[in-house]
């Protein structure tokens, strides 16, 4: 294997196509912890975003104004605004405010990491957008069918989780797993607040050794892999949810 890696310095050598990330350890090491950061990143994020979206789209059907009204400027602030400005709202502004902690060296240090603001702020970007989908997906459920369940004794709550999730679930699907994309995509935004993605350590790479196309290339690559098994897997989840006259 070792030998397979220092081709790579040849190939450097011959051409000028300088990949470090191959034949140097230390790099490919952290280009490899990199892009471990963006996935658990993107799955953090991807989930609290469909916990967002379940939840607010059913308190959007509410019988209480004031919750509605909540739930509508939620939607409109993170909706129209830049998720990069969220970020640096969170990180910098709503982090400020917040009391300090100790690391185990009895340094004082910020409660939460640039990590977890990454994870609070782009879920709740995400999220808005999900309300909306799951909100659409829930209103293409006819009311005949909530009416049922509520005959047959369901409550409000066990009619949304049995009943009207399940079926709105299939009919929003296909606008989810393009949020979901998007969210994916989006994580790269992280590198403004220093954390360890794959865009940020490879730009402490393309600084080091001087190979900017090389690693933008890689770059690119390595994100339409990332987000082609999630489009793979969204699919096959979707066609395997298909009912066959209903929803997708």
């Amino acid at each position: 294997m070792e030998a397979f890696f220092q081709s790579f310095y040849q190939l450097y050598e011959k051409t000028g196509i300088n990949l470090t990330i191959l034949y140097d350890a230390y790099d490919r090491g952290r280009f490899v912890e990199g892009i471990e950061t963006s996935i658990w990143l993107s799955l953090s994020c991807l989930f609290f975003s469909l916990i967002i979206g379940l939840v607010g789209a059913w308190l959007q059907g509410s019988n209480h104004t004031i919750t509605k009204r909540f739930m509508q400027a939620y939607i409109q602030v993170f909706r129209n605004t830049p998720p990069l400005v969220q970020m640096y709202f969170f990180f910098f502004g709503v982090g400020v405010l917040l009391p300090m902690g100790e690391s185990e060296y009895g340094i004082p240090e910020p409660m939460f990491s640039a990590f977890t603001w990454a994870v609070i702020s782009l879920s709740f970007f995400a999220g808005a957008f999900n309300i909306e989908i799951f909100r659409s997906g829930i209103e293409s459920v006819p009311k005949s069918t909530i009416e049922a369940a509520e005959s047959l004794g369901y409550t409000r709550t066990k009619a949304y989780l049995y009943i009207v999730l399940p079926l709105a679930f299939r009919v929003c699907l296909p606008s989810l797993t393009n949020n979901m994309v998007n969210l994916v995509k989006t994580t790269t935004l992280a590198y403004a607040i220093a954390v360890p993605e794959l865009l940020y350590v490879s730009n402490q790479i393309w600084s080091d050794s001087s190979n900017v196309p090389e690693m933008m290339t890689v770059l690119l690559l390595t994100y339409f892999v990332l987000v082609g098994i999630l489009v793979w897997f969204m699919n096959r989840w979707e066609r395997k949810l298909k009912l066959p006259g209903y929803g997708v």
